[in-house]
């Protein structure tokens, strides 16, 4: 299994000195290290355990103001241990560092009493005692004191073997499938180029896979992996490595960059926490207060925004809106941690509840139901992690209900529920067959709850029902004219899911090449059926030489807008034929007329304007316009001044 060991402790309590002397790896890489006697920045060595597996050590610094490399280097500690110098006790960092460290998750842990050499044994005594009260209510209350001496090298045996004892002794680490190296280091290393360090807080990576440096996108491949100073082929969750990356040089990644591969991770300046207040806070934190945020080895500034309080006090927890300046990428669980501006300290802390949040609006009707939901997606994913496939239904199921009409494939629903693959795989799946959820897109695998997928029917259909009240004497629609009211912004694939659906129900009926309501019937107004039969008998009467519809209309008073849907209506049943523009024929009239035109061609090859003359005896105004209609509707094909007919 791999472990990592933390250290954790004011500054000149001895932690360098300490991994020294239990590794003989000096962590103070930096001359300004060398040259001040303190540790800047992270600092890395190892252990070897029996069975030829190495117990990885970040040592970090103390001094406060460089607590944001102490968190950057805790982010993937499985245990800690934190360093109490016997001359000094317990310090200002000494506290923070632990506080830091249970924010962080870390629950397993010793502390290490150095310097033991330069005091008397009745001062050791009140020490310890000191260090006992210190303790009580954290994590480290029953965790076992060891004196050492990193000078004389008194007690290091007895340290080094528990350390091995705790690695045994750890429970395992759920850590999800998607793989994660947040950067702490990024360097040039001559033949081999940019480099880059860090702790693989989950999933694994193959040398020679392709990969991302999140949140800024930016593609690579691993080039080389190294793990303790010795080449790799895989490095997997809980180890330190090396990775040589391809196509990056050391000015374009930074510290905070998480590596991942491709469509795992997706950026958000906008996540929900389950905050708590530390109470040994200064002060409460208010509402839309600015903080420091770390997460991982990121630091970013952000703004605070509570939903049901508007200040949170010392030792109170509530979920809260965090508020980015800058992309920032997680997944559901992860641990974070926020320092002041002023005085610059740690306050609080929280774990990660979506990290692609819904929009959270006062006005919302479905706001409450959505801060409950929220608010219970911890305690659905400890008993998904901990149960069957109903358990991990249930919280993919919330997840899916607060993703609404938009859902999400499978890569992000990783991200906000913390499953493997696997466990998310047989929870959707029992969704599925209980119809509380489909996917609607086998290829991207994209799924929507049920819930969701029957509003968007309702909007379709509430549309639908919206074009027949717009436009009653029209007998359908066209699919454009319907999804462009509901439909906007969504996929394609959704947007037909929802119809074929519609149309399965019989809720939606196919009328020519468009969609109606199938109560949908078409119903004169009075005075609407009066115009329809005048303008019906108008172009009967007139036969072979219809009128210019105009001219009807201004002697029956009706305006063309009026008259527009009447006349739509009566072309739709074929009762009248639009020839061009304004010049309507009765459709029998019209039909005797083709006929005509067809026992013609039996026994002509081509017919021109005097042909149809002879044929119909009208004048040049209606013969062209005749002529046109069957060149447009394919009846006729026009060769010169000639027509050869295709037939219909």
């Amino acid at each position: 299994m791999a472990v990592i060991l933390g250290t954790a402790g004011h500054i000149d309590h001895g932690k360098t000195s300490l991994v020294r002397a239990l590794t003989g790896i000096d962590c103070d890489r930096l001359e300004e290290e060398k040259r001040r006697g303190i540790t800047i920045e992270l600092g890395f060595a190892w252990v070897d355990m029996p069975g030829g597996e190495r117990l990885g050590i970040v040592d970090v610094p103390g001094h406060e103001r460089f607590v944001k490399n102490m968190v950057a280097g805790a982010a993937g500690v499985d245990f800690v241990m934190l360093v109490i110098a016997a001359d000094e006790g317990v310090m200002p960092q000494t506290r923070e560092h632990l506080e830091i460290c249970s924010l962080l998750g870390i629950r397993s842990g010793f502390v290490a009493l150095t310097k033991t050499d330069m005091v008397e044994a009745d001062w050791l005594a009140l020490v310890r005692e000191d260090i006992q009260r210190f303790l009580q209510g954290s994590f480290l209350e029953n965790a076992p004191v060891f004196p050492v001496s990193s000078a004389t090298g008194e007690g290091l045996d007895a340290l080094r073997a528990h350390m091995l004892q705790c690695v045994a002794g750890l429970p395992p680490r759920r850590r999800g499938d998607i793989f994660r190296l947040p950067v702490d280091r990024v360097f040039s290393m001559k033949g081999h180029g940019t480099v880059i360090t860090g702790t693989v807080i989950s999933g694994a990576i193959n040398a020679g896979d392709e990969a991302r440096f999140m949140p800024a996108g930016l593609p690579t491949r691993a080039r080389g992996l190294q793990r303790h100073g010795k080449p790799v082929n895989t490095v997997d969750a809980g180890q330190r490595c090396a990775v040589n990356v391809q196509g990056l040089e050391v000015t374009e990644i930074e510290r905070g960059f998480v590596l991942a591969r491709p469509g795992e991770l997706f950026p958000s300046r906008r996540w929900l926490l389950r905050l708590t207040c530390l109470a040994s806070a200064p002060r409460p934190l208010r509402q839309r207060v600015e903080i420091h945020f770390h997460h991982g080895t990121r630091e970013c500034p952000a703004r605070v925004v509570f939903r049901d309080r508007d200040r949170l006090a010392p030792g109170e927890t509530a979920l809260a809106e965090v508020r980015f300046a800058e992309d920032m990428v997680g997944v559901f669980g992860d641990h974070c941690v926020l320092r002041a501006y002023s005085p610059l300290r740690t306050v609080a802390g929280g774990t990660l509840v979506s990290p692609l949040p819904p929009e959270l609006r006062r006005k919302d009707p479905a706001l409450t139901d959505k801060l409950n939901l929220l608010q219970s997606l911890p305690d659905l994913h400890e008993r998904a992690c901990n149960g069957k496939a109903g358990e991990r239904a249930a919280l993919a199921r919330a997840v899916l209900l607060l993703r609404g009409r938009e859902g999400a494939d499978e890569a992000r629903l990783k991200a906000l529920t913390g499953l493997p693959a696997s466990a998310l795989e047989s929870g959707l799946n029992l969704l599925a067959s209980r119809a509380e959820a489909l996917c609607w897109d086998k290829e991207s695998r994209f799924w929507i709850s049920q819930a969701a997928f029957a509003e968007l029917l309702a909007a379709c259909l509430a549309r639908a029902a919206e074009l027949h009240r717009k436009d009653p004497l029209k007998p359908a629609f066209s699919r454009n004219a319907l999804w462009a009211g509901w439909g906007r912004n969504l996929p394609p694939r959704l947007i037909q899911r929802v119809l074929d659906a519609a149309l399965k129900q019989g809720r939606l009926v196919v009328e020519g090449e468009g969609l109606r309501l199938p109560e949908h019937k078409i119903t004169l107004a009075a005075d609407q059926a009066g115009l329809r039969q005048k303008l019906l008998q108008a172009h009967q009467r007139a036969g072979l030489a219809p009128p210019n519809v105009r001219d009807v209309l201004e002697e029956l008073g009706v305006s063309a807008k009026e008259a527009a849907p009447v006349l739509r209506l009566l072309c739709e049943e074929g009762a009248l034929v639009r020839v061009k523009d304004g010049l309507y024929y009765d459709g029998g009239t019209l039909g005797g007329i083709l006929e005509q035109v067809r026992l013609w061609f039996a026994d002509h090859e081509n017919l021109d304007v005097g042909g149809l003359k002879e044929m119909l005896g009208l004048s040049r105004k209606y013969l062209i316009a005749l002529l046109e209609y069957m060149d447009n509707t394919r009846i006729t094909v026009r060769v010169g001044d000639q027509r050869r007919y295709r037939g219909h």
